[in-house]
């Protein structure tokens, strides 16, 4: 929920940013189990490469948030 809006930050990037580098798995499954879309904001959790990867509601859906919230076409 600490990741502002329109930055992207990737899974290992957050599990080593809680503490727990070595999570990027688990990290991916939270953010998959998540039933809060906009209110927690895994949208903004990507590859570490900066590529969109799984996303609950589909990566069609994920990268309109994102253009949303950079206000930037989507990609």
């Amino acid at each position: 929920m600490d990741i502002p809006r329109g930055t992207r930050v990737s899974y290992g990037g957050l599990a080593a940013s809680l503490g727990i580098p070595r999570a990027a798995r688990a990290i991916g499954a939270a953010c998959g189990a998540n039933p809060l879309a906009l209110w927690i904001p895994c949208h903004r959790v990507v590859r570490a490469d900066g590529g969109l990867h799984g996303y609950r509601w589909g990566l069609d859906r994920k990268r309109e948030l994102l253009a949303w919230e950079t206000g930037s076409p989507a990609e």
